[in-house]
C-alpha cells in the first residue's frame, strides 16, 4: 500500500492537527508535558529502565514524534539509564522531514535530538525502517503503513506500550480489539501500558487480554487517563545471552554481522583464511546498491527495498564516523529491456507512488541525459542508489569496533565442532582457532565444507567482471543497468558485467566472458563497447553463494535434512547456537547490512527490523518445506 504523507495543519490556537481525522496531535496545553505525564509517567519511566541492558517501548501512532523525543530526552538525562533503548512505532501517515522540522522548532529544548531524528528520517516507503541514533544506543524502528497489517508482523518483547492514536471516535481501527489482541503476544514479563483514553470498550478489551487496568489523574484539562500492567504468571524475563560469537568469513556477510553484534557489546572472533578482508566474492572493485521493485510488491521487492535503504543508512553512519568506506550515491539508472518492459516499469512507479528520492520513471531523453549517452528507452531512476567498493566496506565494518572484534586472518576454519566451550573452529591441523557459545557461518560457498550446514542448498555461481580503462568524470557518471551493469570510472577503471555461471569452478579470467560482458555493455549503452578488445581486458573472478529462490539465508541452521512440508518453521530442529548468513548471490551489497542487523537482533533479543513474513522468507530452514528446484538465475 503506498504511503500517503500527513499534511501539516493547525487549529485556531496553533495546535497541530489532522484535517483527515478531525483531531489534534496533542493537547493544546502542551505536547511535551502531555508526553511526560501520560506516557513516561504512566509507564513508570525512567525508573523501570534503570539498570537494564535494554528496554523496549512499542507505540501506536508516531505522529509528530514528540513522545519519542520526550522519551529519548528522559533517557539521556538519566544517569542510571539502560544501555540500549528500543522504540518501535507504527504510523500510517508519516510527516515529511520538512514538516517535522517546522513543528519540532516549537520545543527548543529538544533541538539537538530533533535535528538528529530529522537527519536520519527515512524515505516514506511502506514497511519497517530502522534508525540508529545516539551512537547506536537508541534504536528507532518505524513501521510505515496500516497498523492492522504491520503490528501482527512485528516481533519483539515490549516492556512498555504507548497507545496514542487519534481518538477512538475518529480513528477506531487503532483502538480495535483486533489490534489490541496483538499486545499480549508482544508483551514482556511485567509490561506496562499507558494511554490518555479511558473508554469503556478499550478498558474491557485490555482486561480480557490480561492487563490489570486502573484510571489515574489525567493531564491538565483531562480528568483521567489509563495505565495498566500485563499480568501473566507463566511469563518469565528473558535471560541475557553470553555475548560472544565466532564468525566464519570476513567478506560482506561476515564483516557485517560482526559489526552489528559489536555495536551491541558482543565480543566477536572473525576467522578467514585470507590475509585480509574481502578476498573472495566480496572483493570486486565496485558493486551496485539499488532495490528491485515489482508491480505486486512481492517479497523480493519488499526485501530489496528494505535492504537497499538500510544499507544506504549504514554507509552514511560509517562515513559519519570517519571510516574510509568508498561509495557514491551517484544514482542508478535501470533501463527497460524493451518497450513492453518500459511500460511495465512506468506502471510500477505509478502504482507505488513512491517518493522521487527513492524511485522515479524517466523517459528516453531524460535517461540519455542522466547516462550521458544516447539510449533507445527509458526506465527506473533510483536517485539514492549508487556504487560501493565492497572491500572498503568490509574493512570499515571491522574497524568500527576494534575493541570488540578480533580478527584471525590467515587461518581457515576447516571444521566446526560443538563442545563444552560452545562452538569451536578448528584449522586443517585440528588446532583450535577460536571458540564461542554462538557460531555464525558467513563464508559464502565455503559453507559447503561444514557437515552441519548440509541442509542449505548453497550453490557456487561464478561471476566475471570486466575492467575497462576510463578517464575520470567520463560518461556514464551514474550506474547504468540493463541485464548487466556498468559503473562510473573509479580510479581509472570502469566495471562492467557480470557473468553468472552456476557450478563453474574455473578461477581464471576468460576472454569468452569478457566478450559476454562487452555484449551486455553494448545492450546497456549501444555502441559504448566498440573500442574495447576483450583479449586485452583485465577483470576479476569471484564465486558467489547463490540460493534457489534468490533470497539470502539468515538464521539458525537446521539440524535435519528433511522435514514434513506441513511443519511450521519454528518446529524444525536446529543446531543449538549455530547460525548462517548466506546465499547473497549477486546482491551482497543489498542484503549484507540488513541481514546482519536481522540476525544480530535475533541473537540479542531485540525487536526484529523486518516483518515476520519476510523473516520467515529468509529462514534457512525454508527449503526443507519446499519441493526441490533445479534451476537458478540472477538478473
Amino acid at each position: 500500500m503506498p504511503i500517503d504523507p500527513a499534511r501539516l495543519n493547525f487549529t485556531e490556537d496553533g495546535t497541530p492537527c489532522s484535517v483527515a481525522y478531525g483531531d489534534v496531535y496533542h493537547s493544546h496545553n502542551g505536547g511535551l508535558e502531555q508526553a511526560r505525564h501520560v506516557f513516561l509517567g504512566g509507564n513508570g519511566l525512567p525508573g523501570r529502565w534503570q539498570g537494564r541492558a535494554s528496554f523496549t517501548i512499542v507505540e501506536t501512532g508516531f505522529g509528530l514524534g514528540l513522545n519519542f523525543l520526550a522519551t529519548w530526552a528522559a533517557w539521556r538525562d538519566d544517569a542510571q539509564r539502560c544501555d540500549r533503548l528500543h522504540f518501535v512505532s507504527v504510523e500510517r501517515h508519516p510527516f515529511p522531514r520538512e514538516d517535522l522540522a517546522v513543528v519540532h522548532a516549537r520545543w527548543p529544548e529538544l533541538a539537538s535530538l530533533a535535528a538528529e531524528l530529522q537527519a536520519s528520517w527515512p524515505v516514506l516507503t511502506p514497511g519497517f525502517h530502522r534508525l540508529h541514533l545516539d551512537g547506536g544506543r537508541v534504536v528507532l524502528t518505524l513501521l510505515f503503513g496500516d497498523a492492522l497489517e504491520l503490528i501482527p508482523e512485528l516481533q519483539c518483547r515490549s516492556d512498555a506500550f504507548y497507545l496514542d492514536g487519534f481518538s477512538p471516535a475518529t480513528n477506531p481501527e487503532l483502538w480495535s480489539a483486533g489490534l489490541l489482541r496483538e499486545l499480549p503476544r508482544l508483551a514482556a514479563a511485567g509490561a506496562t501500558l499507558a494511554t490518555w483514553s479511558v473508554t469503556g470498550e478499550v478498558r474491557r478489551t485490555l482486561g480480557e487480554l490480561g492487563f490489570d487496568c486502573e484510571k489515574v489523574a489525567g493531564f491538565t484539562g483531562k480528568r483521567e487517563m489509563l495505565r495498566a500492567r500485563f499480568v501473566n504468571a507463566g511469563d518469565t524475563a528473558a535471560t541475557d545471552p553470553v555475548r560472544h560469537a565466532l564468525v566464519i568469513g570476513a567478506g560482506l556477510a561476515g564483516s557485517s554481522i560482526a559489526n552489528r553484534l559489536a555495536e551491541r557489546g558482543w565480543t566477536v572472533d572473525v576467522i578467514d583464511a585470507a590475509a585480509e578482508p574481502a578476498q573472495g566474492a566480496s572483493g570486486n572493485l565496485s558493486g551496485v546498491l539499488r532495490p528491485l521493485p515489482s508491480l505486486d510488491d512481492n517479497r523480493l521487492a519488499r526485501i530489496t527495498r528494505a535492504g537497499a535503504l538500510y544499507g544506504l543508512r549504514h554507509l552514511q553512519r560509517l562515513s559519519a564516523r570517519g571510516l574510509p568506506v568508498r561509495w557514491d550515491a551517484c544514482g542508478v539508472l535501470h533501463l527497460a529491456r524493451d518497450p513492453m518492459h518500459e511500460e511495465k516499469q512506468r506502471r510500477v512507479v505509478e502504482a507505488q507512488r513512491a517518493p522521487g528520492e527513492y524511485l522515479g520513471f524517466v523517459d528516453r531523453d531524460e535517461a540519455s541525459r542522466l547516462a550521458g549517452w544516447p539510449l533507445p528507452l527509458g526506465g527506473w531512476w533510483f536517485s539514492g542508489g549508487g556504487w560501493v567498493n565492497p572491500p572498503s566496506l568490509c574493512r570499515a565494518n571491522l574497524a568500527a569496533f576494534p575493541e570488540a572484534i578480533r580478527c584471525h586472518f590467515g587461518r581457515g576454519a576447516a571444521a566446526l565442532d560443538a563442545g563444552s566451550e560452545g562452538w569451536r573452529a578448528l584449522d586443517a591441523n585440528g588446532k583450535l582457532i577460536a571458540a564461542a557459545p554462538v557460531a555464525i557461518v558467513a563464508n559464502g560457498v565455503g559453507i559447503r565444507q561444514f557437515p552441519q550446514a548440509a541442509a542449505l542448498p548453497v550453490r557456487s555461481a561464478r561471476g566475471q567482471v570486466s575492467h575497462l580503462p576510463a578517464q575520470a568524470d567520463s560518461a556514464p557518471r551514474v550506474v547504468v543497468c540493463r541485464l548487466g551493469y556498468v559503473s562510473p570510472a573509479i580510479d581509472g577503471v570502469r566495471c562492467a558485467g557480470a557473468t553468472f555461471s552456476v557450478n563453474d569452478e574455473d578461477p581464471s579470467l576468460r576472454v569468452t566472458d569478457h566478450r559476454e560482458n562487452l555484449a551486455k555493455l553494448d545492450f546497456i549503452l549501444p555502441g559504448f563497447a566498440a573500442g574495447f578488445d576483450p583479449a586485452r581486458l583485465d577483470g576479476r573472478v569471484g564465486f558467489r553463494p547463490a540460493s534457489p529462490d534468490r533470497l539470502p539465508m539468515v538464521g539458525a541452521v537446521p539440524s535435519v535434512r528433511q522435514a514434513d512440508r506441513a511443519s511450521p518453521l519454528s518446529s524444525i530442529p536446529r543446531h543449538p547456537g549455530l547460525y548462517a548468513v548466506e546465499g547473497f548471490g549477486a546482491r551482497g551489497l543489498v542484503w549484507a547490512a540488513l541481514a546482519a542487523e536481522l540476525l544480530a537482533s535475533e541473537l540479542a533479543g531485540d525487536p526484529l527490523p523486518l516483518e515476520r513474513s519476510l523473516v520467515e522468507a529468509l529462514d534457512p530452514a525454508r527449503y526443507l518445506l519446499r519441493p526441490p528446484r533445479h534451476t537458478m538465475s540472477e538478473e
